[in-house]
């Protein structure tokens, strides 16, 4: 069948393997006879190929709950399980997951694999810093539980480590605590680049901050934003409802997104935002995932589908370094509907995590060759500046930018080895960056 991630690009053929539970997975995994490499898929919201390949295995079996931990504010579940399900059972409880990406319909299994962030990783950390322990089920078949303590080599891997060490079965989680489903947000107006960081710089004590940019402004107005603050709200009920908003019907035709409708579309949001409430409470819906809420948002783009291009500078270099992306962005006109800046923290332990301290942008680009020029340009300026780019949005990355960035893939690949000596585990992404292949 053909299979694509939410960029829809690219589209391959696949056999789709589907096994019924844990055990069917662990005889398949162990079978005597060498199989074809394989890579576990789960909610398919990656970006790129990362859970694409020739062969991939579904774990969206693995969507059980298996133990609630009232007194320590935990739950175990199975990696099918989405971030969705999590918050319907966890929020009336006055259990908040500590970090959300930008979509809730991700699986567990999804999360870990790309040790996701939100918007608060400056304070926070990613996804992978609240996991008590996980299983994994490796090549052999073998079921290794995997903590900071025990088989910490594998859990140090497979923490942003893409799906190549194995298949996570289930995870244990832990929550933060809060009383109410509203977040209190407050917006900021940022002239610049330059006055954005600022604003970013004077607010890091707060515990939300994400940014939208006009990627398609220039000169005195290069990246002109607003600034999004969120905290949880103290007062208020646990109990929401989301509401589907409008969907897509179809893929919109590719020529409409060109510079001048780009250009109208980022100018009215910023005029609107501008204008907007500057303090104003939302459900953490339309706070964390307002994406969300249109459904198939990603045939925005065209049939053809959209590159996502997210990579990180360090701080000491992340004013510049964004300066001249944006500089080229706004040049080429090749500007996107999302164009989102958020700081981070420092890096975790895992192998393979995005995150590093610094500054982190998300571009769009309609897919079409002649980006690509463009996409090389951009890469050199974020290696030359000792930044790295989101395995989890790649679709075209090079060994050599992805090995530039990852100073730790040699460590990794090491671990893999021990557990998959076969390369067993493997995806279209994978190969083309010189993991496996």
């Amino acid at each position: 069948m053909q299979l694509h991630g939410w960029g829809r690009f690219p589209v391959v053929d696949a056999e789709v393997v589907e096994p019924i539970n844990a055990d069917s997975l662990q005889a398949l995994l162990g079978a005597k006879k060498k199989q074809a490499s394989l890579i576990a898929r789960g909610a398919g919201k990656s970006y790129g190929d990362s859970a694409l390949a020739n062969r991939v295995l579904s774990s969206r079996f693995l969507d059980n709950f298996i133990a609630l931990d009232e007194d320590n504010s935990r739950i175990r579940c199975g990696a099918g399980v989405t971030l969705d399900s999590i918050l319907k059972i966890a929020v009336p409880r006055g259990w908040f997951l500590p970090v959300l990406p930008g979509t809730k319909w991700v699986s567990v299994g999804g999360a870990i694999a790309a040790d996701v962030h939100g918007k608060n990783h400056h304070l926070d950390g990613s996804f992978c810093d609240h996991i008590i322990e996980l299983s994994l089920a490796t090549a052999s078949g073998e079921v290794l539980v995997c903590n900071r303590k025990q088989n910490s080599e594998a859990f140090y891997a497979t923490c942003g480590g893409m799906g190549l060490t194995g298949v996570i079965l289930d995870a244990t989680l832990n929550f933060d605590k809060v009383s109410s489903v509203l977040i209190n947000r407050q917006s900021l107006q940022a002239d610049n680049i330059e006055h954005c960081f600022e604003l970013i710089e004077e607010h890091t004590e707060c515990k939300y901050s994400v940014a939208w940019l006009d990627c398609l402004a220039s000169g005195t107005t290069l990246g002109r934003s607003v600034l999004h603050l969120g905290e949880h709200a103290v007062d208020g009920e646990l109990q929401y409802k989301a509401r589907r908003g409008p969907s897509i019907p179809f893929s919109t035709p590719g020529f409409l997104l060109n510079k001048f409708t780009m250009s109208i579309f980022n100018s009215t949001l910023y005029s609107l935002r501008k204008r907007g409430k500057e303090k104003s409470t939302v459900n953490y819906d339309a706070y964390f995932f307002p994406l969300d809420n249109i459904g198939n948002w990603n045939r925005l783009y065209g049939s053809k589908g959209f590159l996502q291009y997210q990579f990180v500078l360090p701080q000491e270099a992340a004013l510049e370094g964004m300066r001249e992306i944006l500089q080229k962005v706004s040049a080429a006109g090749k500007g996107s509907f999302l164009a989102v800046l958020k700081k981070f923290g420092k890096a975790n332990k895992n192998l393979l995590s995005f995150p590093m301290g610094g500054y982190t942008l998300t571009l769009d680009f309609k897919w079409e060759k002649q980006i690509l020029p463009l996409l090389d340009e951009l890469d050199q300026i974020v290696i030359d500046k000792g930044g790295r780019h989101y395995l989890a949005k790649d679709a075209r990355m090079s060994e050599a930018v992805f090995k530039a960035g990852y100073p730790n893939w040699k460590k990794f690949l090491a671990v893999k080895h021990r557990l998959d000596p076969d390369n067993i585990f493997a995806s279209h992404q994978s190969d083309r960056i010189g993991l496996t292949g």
